[in-house]
């Protein structure tokens, strides 16, 4: 064997045991288990969703990461009106879940975030299902998000097991409440267990379970979070098609953490039929498909450790395509915010609120004269309104009302 042939020969034998960090036998375990018909689709604090987070500690544990004050579970509350048609101030029910939170300390200044959230729509009861006759069937949401949180679990037992010592510490979350409006991720930037400063950037995964076989894409929202993305994307190779999506919010948990100005990349392997329905099942996950998706996300972020904390920066925010409004204002809900009134979680440079003097924590009391009461009702009066309308806003700041002219 020529000396040309035994590097070949030691190149390809690097790459297969790089392919071989994550077995599809385990991603499906994980899997089928969170999506079982036992969880009964794992739906925001029930008792279903505590099974979830008991198993996603256990496996935390069985990695070898550490717990904060004891518990891999930490506990928040909040309140929720379910129901779109019902637009009232009524009494409701406080409820309470969990986030699963485990720590790999690498005794590094800073840590890498790696989190996905683990809640879904339990039995169709939360008006968000988009099955015809949702009510009582089990949404077992495989890809959503049973992939994602198996992601973390995975790479739990890779950075924790891989015999190295990284110059990072590890967080790894998994969060409740995101179907419900990111309520876990919100809840936990706003009472961390570690000084933000501290964080170098977060990585989300929801629904990386459905890699095309075919087209292969990968889609990466964030890379706009900092200047470093794109190049250290860009010098990796894969089989994956990637795309590219500079914005830093988006429906799901990297937006919490881009908020507090965090850098964020969300891993996405595409919509399907199933997306929230009782279809979205175990059988149809691409488990070879999600082994080359967290390989990839593991060269994403070993390439970071040639740098110091990344910069962070501003992006654009995308237009959900989902609804059918043909306005916005150009502000980011505060979705935990328990009324009346909307509460504004972050404001887009150069939109409608932006240009009115709308500013984050403002919370919005009414639009164009009729009454916002919560998200819900905010939206139903935005879907009025078209492009060139002028109007009113009135919001409440620092203990005072103010009224503010409003282009769309």
């Amino acid at each position: 064997m020529n000396k040309n042939t035994l590097l070949a020969f030691f190149s390809l034998l690097a790459f297969c045991t790089f392919a071989q960090n994550f077995k599809e036998a385990s991603i499906k375990k994980n899997i089928t288990f969170l999506a079982s018909d036992k969880l009964k689709g794992r739906g925001t604090s029930s008792p279903e969703e505590l099974l979830a987070a008991n198993y996603i500690s256990d496996q935390f544990k069985k990695a070898g990461l550490s717990a904060f004050n004891n518990s891999y579970l930490k506990a928040f509350k909040f309140k929720k009106n379910l129901d779109p048609h019902d637009t009232s101030i009524v009494k409701i029910k406080e409820r309470s879940s969990n986030n699963v939170i485990g720590f790999l300390d690498n005794k590094a200044p800073y840590t890498i975030v790696i989190g996905a959230h683990y809640d879904h729509l339990g039995l169709g009861h939360d008006h968000n299902s988009l099955d015809a006759n949702p009510e009582g069937k089990i949404h077992n949401g495989a890809d959503d998000n049973a992939s994602g949180t198996t992601g973390v679990i995975e790479l739990a037992n890779y950075f924790s097991g891989n015999g190295k010592t990284e110059p990072y510490n590890f967080l790894f979350i998994c969060f409740s409440g995101e179907e419900l409006g990111l309520l876990g991720s919100k809840k936990w930037c706003d009472n961390p267990d570690m000084d933000l400063k501290n964080v170098n950037f977060m990585v989300n995964m929801d629904m990386i379970g459905r890699l095309n076989d075919s087209t292969k894409k990968l889609v990466v929202y964030g890379v706009g979070t900092s200047p470093m993305f794109v190049p250290m994307i860009d010098s990796i190779q894969t089989s994956m098609s990637i795309k590219k999506d500079s914005s830093g919010v988006g429906p799901s948990d990297q937006t919490s953490f881009y908020l507090k100005d965090i850098p964020v990349l969300h891993f996405f392997t595409g919509q399907h039929s199933d997306y929230h329905k009782p279809s979205d099942d175990a059988n149809k996950i691409n488990y070879k498909g999600e082994v080359e998706v967290l390989n990839y996300i593991v060269s994403v972020i070993e390439k970071t450790y040639h740098y110091p904390k990344l910069p962070f920066s501003k992006t654009r925010t995308v237009e959900s395509g989902k609804s059918s409004f043909k306005v916005t204002m150009g502000v980011m809900p505060d979705y935990t915010f328990e009324g009346p009134g909307m509460r504004i979680d972050g404001v887009t440079d150069n939109k409608p609120a932006s240009k009115a003097g709308v500013l984050k924590g403002d919370v919005v009391k009414k639009l164009g004269g009729e009454e916002v009461k919560d998200v819900m009702s905010y939206m139903k009066v935005l879907s009025k309104y078209i492009k060139g309308d002028s109007t009113t806003v009135e919001i409440f700041r620092n203990g005072e009302v103010k009224v503010l002219n409003l282009t769309f």
